[in-house]
């Protein structure tokens, strides 16, 4: 951790890690806002509304987050890795730009309209502008999943006679179809966050009895959206990124699963600690047979090892990508617990009087933040050691200029400025819960835990 090229790659991966804990949440509640309003404008029940505008303060608190920490991150490119940005830049410069002047200023212009321009838009209008507000946050996950997706598996780009990357083809860059299937299994991990952030405030609303009506709502919705997030994030979105990553990242596949020997009828490693010293892996609690099985749907199928591919191309980190996996999909098979339980329980009409289901909606809040967080350490600790994959090792990708003592210097800096922010963060988002959607809370102030919709 001492060489600069440590520092750089820690450095980056602090503020990333660190700014996506807001876009999450953002783009999850995106699409549930548009369900509220929705419900509001079929049923026209000023409730659903006065949800819509709850949720959409607790939006605009994380957007501005996303914004703040999301800038200096961009700004890295130049500062800390300069000859990737020398290398790539007139590839991935399409889909930054894009996002930038397209999809940021598409959301936070209709944001804009949706906090203030109810009352001016109308009922329709306002559907609108939330509409617009989905479709801004989405557009601009793609086009960062699609530049990510570039580095995993480079499309459309040709090298000139100097050896430099250009763009040859704008539509294979942007239907890459790395990029699809990722951009498909990211944004349902942000709307599980979105959606059991959604499930643990309305949980901590009923188990504290009050605002009982919107306590119902939030974790009617969040559980009900959950449910079908968490089973299409395992199949098929989880399935075909898998299979991508075995037919064009060999190496990543093997280190993910801890296969230190290539086998047919490859088992499946569920619990196990990798020791790459002896390569091989301890103590393991495998499924015989099941990674053949699910990487080439056939029992018997060769699933290739890390014996099987040059040292220097393995990953560099091998057990925190094999952990970060194993947490990734394990926090994902209790997501698919979780939320059919808990529609099993609404479907029962026993949901909300199940205090220790809420509890468990309640406490599982931070768990999507982490199973997102593990599954980008997944990506980016898997696609190492290269930057571009094939074409760019990180080693040449950092700048040349800037000592391990500067780069330490920033980003202690930056860990002092986060720190102030997840405290503003969580002073902000405190106040609005703990405010609660204040117009009804006096309709309601009467109603009990049983009291229908």
């Amino acid at each position: 951790m001492g060489s600069a090229l440590d520092v750089h790659r820690l450095h980056f991966a602090f503020t990333v890690t660190y700014h996506y804990l807001f876009p999450q949440l953002t783009m999850g509640l995106a699409l549930l806002l548009v369900i509220l309003k929705t419900l509001a404008l079929r049923t026209g029940d000023e409730h659903y509304n006065r949800a819509a505008r709850f949720w959409a303060k607790i939006f605009g608190i994380n957007f501005a987050l996303g914004v703040v920490t999301g800038i200096p991150m961009e700004f890295q490119f130049g500062t800390n890795w300069a000859e990737f940005s020398k290398a790539a830049g007139g590839v991935i410069g399409q889909t930054l730009a894009m996002e930038g002047v397209f999809s940021f200023f598409l959301e936070s212009s209709f944001l804009g309209l949706f906090l203030y321009g109810e009352k001016r838009l109308g009922r329709i209008g306002h559907w609108w502008a939330a509409f617009f507000v989905f479709l801004g946050s989405w557009m601009s996950g793609y086009l960062i999943v699609a530049t990510n997706a570039w580095m995993q598996h480079p499309t459309g780009y040709r090298l000139n006679a100097s050896g430099g990357i250009e763009l040859a083809s704008y539509w294979r860059l942007i239907l890459n179809p790395w990029a699809l299937w990722q951009y498909a299994h990211n944004m349902l991990g942000a709307v599980q966050t979105g959606c059991f952030v959604m499930a643990a405030v309305g949980a901590f609303y009923l188990l504290t009895k009050r605002d009982l009506r919107y306590g119902r709502t939030f974790v009617r919705l969040g559980v009900i959206v959950g449910v079908i997030a968490a089973l299409l994030q395992l199949v098929p979105t989880g399935d075909f990124q898998g299979k991508m990553i075995a037919e064009n990242q060999p190496a990543t596949l093997a280190a993910m699963e801890g296969l230190f020997v290539s086998q047919e009828g490859a088992p499946l490693a569920i619990l196990g600690q990798p020791d790459v010293e002896k390569r091989r892996l301890d103590n393991p609690l495998e499924l015989p047979r099941m990674l053949s099985f699910l990487t080439y749907e056939h029992w018997s199928a060769h699933v290739q090892g890390l014996d099987a591919i040059p040292v220097n191309q393995w990953p560099d980190k091998i057990e925190l990508l094999y952990y970060s996996y194993h947490v990734m999909v394990g926090l994902g098979t209790i997501f698919i617990a979780v939320m059919a339980l808990s529609v099993f329980l609404l479907w029962r009409n026993k949901l909300f009087e199940s205090r220790w289901m809420l509890w468990i909606l309640m406490l599982s809040a931070p768990l999507p933040y982490i199973a997102n967080t593990a599954g980008w350490m997944t990506a980016e600790l898997g696609r190492q050691p290269w930057l571009i994959y094939g074409l760019l090792r990180t080693i040449h990708g950092a700048s040349p200029r800037v000592g391990a003592g500067n780069v330490w210097f920033s980003l202690l800096g930056f860990m002092g400025m986060y720190t102030v922010l997840s405290i503003l963060w969580l002073f902000l988002v405190y106040r609005e819960i703990e405010r609660g959607p204040e117009p009804e809370n006096a309709q309601h102030a009467g109603e009990t835990p049983l009291a229908a919709d």
